[in-house]
């Protein structure tokens, strides 16, 4: 095992552009063996700020913070970026909200990260796809996070308000097919009546 002073840990970590890691992935990086000296390290990072603890086992790097999307998926996994926060990173909604908003198909959570909310809602195991990789993150297409916002419409989890919603860039044919998958009569209805 070789041992790192704390610059050589921020310049690696900073040369290997690491913003998000695991205890694991710490322990692989600057090969520890010994699960004592892993949480020994890590509690001195967290003392001395250079990193920060997210959730149990998940950490940051201070100084190279992570976009707020691909923080989302790493704080809660399996994830996707949907909903409103999707719908606006696409246009089809005016003004960013404040929580970011995913899919995931494990339980409903909240993490709240400096002040900002992760919101992850739960989708059944068979609705759990139309998602891409853009950049380094997992996000909804725009047609999906449609969807998935019409779907928990329909549950009445949300308030549907299509009239604020620029539709005209969505892909008319992809969003016909998509909504067949959900197998959902009431959100066929709203797409016939106020989109297609």
């Amino acid at each position: 095992m070789e041992l790192y002073n704390l610059a050589e840990i921020i310049h690696i970590l900073k040369e290997k552009e690491i913003s998000l890691f695991t205890l694991d992935d710490f322990a692989r990086i600057f090969n520890i063996k010994n699960k004592n000296t892993l949480y020994k390290k890590i509690q001195r990072l967290e003392k001395k700020k250079i990193i920060k603890k997210l959730v149990k086992g998940k950490y940051y790097f201070v100084f190279n913070r992570p976009d707020d999307f691909l923080m989302a998926n790493f704080l809660y996994y399996p994830s996707y970026i949907s909903l409103e926060s999707a719908l606006s990173f696409y246009g089809v909604i005016t003004g960013f909200p404040y929580r970011i908003t995913s899919i995931s198909i494990k339980k409903a959570k909240k993490i709240i990260v400096d002040n900002k909310e992760f919101s992850y809602s739960k989708i059944k195991n068979e609705l759990y796809w139309g998602f891409e990789k853009k950049d380094k993150f997992l996000i909804a297409e725009p047609e999906k996070a449609l969807l998935d916002y019409l779907y928990f419409a329909s549950k009445g989890l949300v308030n549907l308000d299509l009239d604020d919603f620029d539709l005209k860039t969505l892909n008319k044919k992809k969003l016909f097919l998509y909504v067949l998958k959900f197998k959902e009569k009431k959100m066929l209805k709203i797409i016939q009546k106020k989109i297609l």
